[in-house]
C-alpha cells in the first residue's frame, strides 16, 4: 500500500512551481482522485503513456453532459461564462460527429497555407508593440508584448474591425485578470464578447469579408448548417483558445531564459544567424519544458474504464495533466533540463488525438516571431526584479505569469 503523502495542490506556492508536486504524484499516484479548489473531485493523469492514452480515448468526452453531477456541479467545470452566455457549443465541448463537422470548417483557417500568409502580419505586430516601448528601456513584457499580440492576430483573423479592436482587447483583459479569482468577473466580460460578436456576425452576413466569421457565415449559407450559436461559439472558443496559451508561450519561454542564460545565449546565436530550422526545434522544447497549457480541457468518462491501473467511473471528470507527462522521466531524458537542442520531442502541449490544438500552427508562429524579434532587437534584455518575486496567474488549465517586469538598454 502507498503511504507517501500526496502533494499539496492548487496553493499559490504550488502555481509558482508546480513540477515537483507533479514529479510526486508521476511517481507514487500517477493517477491521482482529488478535490478541486472549485469543490468538483476529478482525475489527475500525470505519466506520459497514461497521458497519451487518455487524450485519445473516445470514451472520454468533452461534452459537459456526460458529467455525473447535477447542475450546480456541472456549472463549475468548463470556461467560466461559457454556459450562461450560450456559447457551449464549440470545439473543447464537443464529440463526433458534430466535433468533426465544426473542426472541419473552421481547419481552413489555420492551413500551412493561411498562417504562412499571415507571417507578415505577425511580424508587423511584434515589430510595432516593441517600437512602443524600446525607448523606454522598460516594460512589462506581459501587459506591453505577450498580452496584446495574440488578441490583436486572432481579432485580425476573426474580422473584428479595427476601431473595435481596443475594446475586444479590454474585455479579453477581463477574463485574464480574473482569472484566478470570482467566475463572475470573467463571466460579465464573455457576455459581452458573445453580445458583440452575435452583432459582428449579423453585419458580416450583410457585408462579408476575408476574415474566419465571413467563412463561417458562407459555409453557413451553403448547407453546412451551422447555426448563429454557434458560429459566436467557435469565434468565441478561438480567442480563449488562442490569446491566453500564446501569452503564456512568449512569457513562460522569455522567463526560461532568464533563469537558463547558457540556452538563451544558444538561441540569442540561432537568431543572429537566421537558424530558423533550430528556431523551431526551440520552440517545440520551450512548449515541452513550461509550457501555456498545465492542464488538458475537461474530459469526462462515458462508462466505467481503467487508466493506469485505477478505475474511473461512468461521469467522473478526468483532467490530463500535460505539465507533469511533458516532464516524464520515462519519455524523457533529463527532463527538468532546458535543452533546446532536443530532437526526440513528441511533447503533448498542444494535445494528441482529435482534440489535437487546431492554432497550433499559428500559436508557434506567433511565439516564434515574438521571441526571435525580441532578442534580436533587445539583445540585453534583463529581468527587472527577482525571480521570486514574480506571480503566477491562478487557475486550472493554463499557465502563465500575471507580470514580467524587464529593463534594457533604450533604443
Amino acid at each position: 500500500m502507498n503511504h507517501t503523502p500526496s502533494p499539496e495542490l492548487f496553493t499559490w506556492e504550488f502555481a509558482t512551481d508546480p513540477y515537483p508536486a507533479y514529479a510526486s504524484l508521476r511517481e507514487h499516484s500517477p493517477v491521482h482522485r482529488t478535490t478541486l479548489p472549485s469543490g468538483v473531485e476529478a482525475w489527475l493523469v500525470t505519466r506520459y503513456a497514461h497521458a497519451r492514452q487518455a487524450l485519445a480515448d473516445s470514451r472520454l468526452s468533452k461534452n459537459p453532459a456526460h458529467h455525473a453531477e447535477d447542475a450546480q456541479g456541472k456549472s463549475k467545470t468548463g470556461i467560466p461564462g461559457e454556459r450562461s452566455a450560450n456559447l457551449m457549443t464549440h470545439l473543447l465541448n464537443i464529440d463526433p460527429p458534430d466535433h468533426t463537422r465544426l473542426r472541419r470548417l473552421v481547419s481552413k483557417a489555420f492551413t500551412p497555407r493561411r498562417v504562412a500568409e499571415f507571417a507578415p502580419r505577425v511580424q508587423e505586430l511584434t515589430d510595432h508593440l516593441i517600437d512602443g516601448f524600446a525607448g523606454r528601456g522598460e516594460a512589462d513584457l506581459i501587459h506591453d508584448f505577450a498580452f496584446p499580440l495574440p488578441i490583436y492576430a486572432i481579432c485580425d483573423l476573426l474580422g473584428v474591425p479595427s476601431e473595435d479592436q481596443d475594446q475586444f482587447r479590454d474585455w479579453a483583459g477581463m477574463m485574464i485578470r480574473h482569472g484566478g479569482g470570482p467566475r463572475g468577473g470573467v463571466a460579465r466580460s464573455v457576455k459581452k464578447i458573445r453580445s458583440y460578436l452575435a452583432e459582428l456576425i449579423h453585419r458580416k452576413r450583410e457585408n462579408p469579408g476575408d476574415d474566419l466569421i465571413s467563412d463561417l457565415i458562407r459555409a453557413s449559407d451553403h448547407g453546412e448548417h451551422l447555426t448563429e450559436n454557434e458560429a459566436a461559439a467557435m469565434c468565441f472558443v478561438i480567442l480563449f483558445a488562442g490569446f491566453e496559451t500564446t501569452i503564456n508561450l512568449i512569457g513562460n519561454s522569455a522567463h526560461a531564459f532568464f533563469r537558463n542564460p547558457a540556452q538563451r545565449s544558444v538561441f540569442q546565436n540561432a537568431v543572429d544567424g537566421g537558424d530558423d530550422t533550430f528556431l523551431d526545434t526551440a520552440i517545440e522544447e520551450l512548449l515541452r519544458f513550461d509550457g501555456p497549457v498545465e492542464i488538458a480541457t475537461w474530459r469526462y468518462a462515458t462508462e466505467a474504464l481503467e487508466i493506469g491501473g485505477q478505475e474511473i467511473r461512468e461521469g467522473d471528470p478526468v483532467l490530463v495533466v500535460l505539465a507533469a507527462a511533458d516532464r516524464d522521466p520515462a519519455r524523457f531524458e533529463e527532463p527538468d533540463t532546458l535543452d533546446l537542442s532536443r530532437r526526440d520531442n513528441q511533447h503533448l502541449g498542444y494535445g494528441h488525438g482529435i482534440h489535437y490544438c487546431l492554432g497550433a500552427p499559428l500559436a508557434r508562429l506567433e511565439g516564434r516571431t515574438a521571441l526571435a524579434t525580441l532578442f534580436r532587437r533587445l539583445p540585453d534584455l534583463q529581468l527587472a526584479t527577482s525571480p521570486d518575486d514574480l506571480r503566477w496567474r491562478g487557475g486550472l488549465i493554463m499557465r502563465g505569469l500575471r507580470t514580467l517586469p524587464v529593463e534594457f538598454t533604450p533604443r
